[in-house]
């Protein structure tokens, strides 16, 4: 089965994503051709599925290592891969085509733990992260080879198992004699740094901060869960940022660690949303305030980290930004606003001919791809990893 696949110079992927924000699952239908090092990739169909309300409820205490107990997380592994399985038949049927017409799945998963930092408490130097979606059971109900589980090849052999995403930027964005960044804005903003006439090695990437994690959690709980995002930055838009706050917020240690760095709801969940409405009962800050505010953050988390981690090698002339965040428009405001000084363009995916939604779970059919045909899939140079590993886990469908 997976010999056929290989053997094919175009092969038709299915890649799903679900990030940190939990508001769905991005399907991507893809024609992956070319040679490994220019590959070429057309999206045939797209598409974002909501998490069953009742579900996305079931997913969040999974956050929380006193909640997330082993039966929750056991029949949650399983059920998500039901649903996946699901927006693998939808994204299909959209594109008019059959489950037979397409060759691979890969699957991120659903993260509800990461901890790359180093635990040595028993004698061994352990990282370790926890995505679930059971991979055996997407390929049981598509009838297609799955590969699932991507960053612990990576973490086995020291990388922190993030960002994964630069390994496709590289391939498909580089432009010679530019240094272009790319910033996603998912629940956490992370950044990848494409030197031009540099090879894979010189690539490096990183979390920023809080992305859209934070803005959405402020939004949940000022309007009692009505809301979960603010659509378009409208309701941002309409408050002044309260400089007090956003000053106490940039005190966060994790802004100025050394790299390689990722973060998660770890650092800036529940417990640090709780420090933010604190601040506003103490203070009657306005609701449009508050919401500019950690607007505001998460554009100078961008900014502040050009500045302090790539700015001494090298100018960018570009920040190309993708993620849910790419639609807030007063987030792109300020993102404006605060990397004018330094001369650096902010544009947006569809500014560039591709999709913003799209992008993530093209870059995880990208890495199937790879990894079914064992080609390294991830850039250590990225995640501190001392190998290139071959990520993802594959499960085969059952013999009919």
């Amino acid at each position: 089965m997976l010999e056929e696949i290989r053997k094919k110079s175009v092969r038709r992927v299915v890649g799903l994503m679900s990030g940190t924000s939990v508001d769905g699952i991005d399907a991507a239908l893809v024609e992956i051709g070319g040679t490994d090092e220019a590959p070429e990739v057309r999206l045939i169909a797209f598409e974002d599925r909501p998490w069953p309300e009742k579900v996305r409820e079931q997913i969040f205490p999974l956050f929380r290592p006193e909640t997330a107990t082993v039966d929750k997380i056991g029949y949650m592994n399983f059920l998500m891969g039901e649903i996946y399985a699901q927006s693998v038949c939808s994204v299909v049927e959209k594109a008019g085509l059959t489950l037979a017409d397409v060759d691979l799945i890969g699957s991120h998963g659903q993260t509800i733990w990461h901890a790359p930092e180093v635990c040595d408490k028993d004698g061994f130097p352990v990282i370790f992260t926890v995505q679930i979606g059971e991979g055996s059971v997407i390929a049981a109900r598509t009838g297609i080879p799955t590969v699932s589980d991507f960053r612990v090849a990576d973490m086995a052999v020291g990388g922190q198992g993030a960002p994964l995403v630069p390994f496709s930027e590289y391939l498909l964005y580089r432009r010679p004699g530019e240094t272009i960044l790319l910033q996603n804005i998912g629940g956490i903003g992370n950044m990848t740094v494409l030197p031009g006439d540099e090879g894979p090695e010189a690539v490096y990437a990183f979390d920023t901060g809080p992305g859209n994690m934070i803005i959405d959690a402020v939004v949940s709980a000022l309007t009692g869960g009505e809301k979960t995002y603010d659509a378009g930055g409208a309701m941002a838009s309409e408050g002044k940022v309260d400089q007090e706050l956003l000053a106490m917020l940039q005190q966060d240690p994790y802004y100025t660690m050394p790299l390689p760095k990722t973060t998660g709801r770890e650092l800036f969940g529940v417990q640090y949303v709780e420090k933010i409405l604190d601040y506003r009962r103490a203070h009657g800050l306005p609701d449009a305030d508050l919401l500019a505010t950690v607007t505001d953050l998460t554009a100078w988390s961008i900014v502040d980290a050009y500045a302090r981690y790539v700015l001494p090698k090298r100018q960018a002339t570009e920040l190309v930004v993708g993620g849910g965040g790419s639609y807030n428009a007063t987030l792109l405001g300020f993102l404006r606003e605060r990397f004018a000084p330094y001369g650096v363009q902010v544009r947006t995916q569809e500014d560039l001919g591709w999709s913003s939604d799209a992008k993530e779970a093209v870059a995880f059919a990208i890495m199937a791809d790879c990894c079914v045909r064992e080609k390294p899939n991830v850039l250590p140079s990225v995640t501190g990893a001392r190998a290139a590993a071959i990520m993802g886990k594959i499960s085969l469908p059952p013999v009919r």
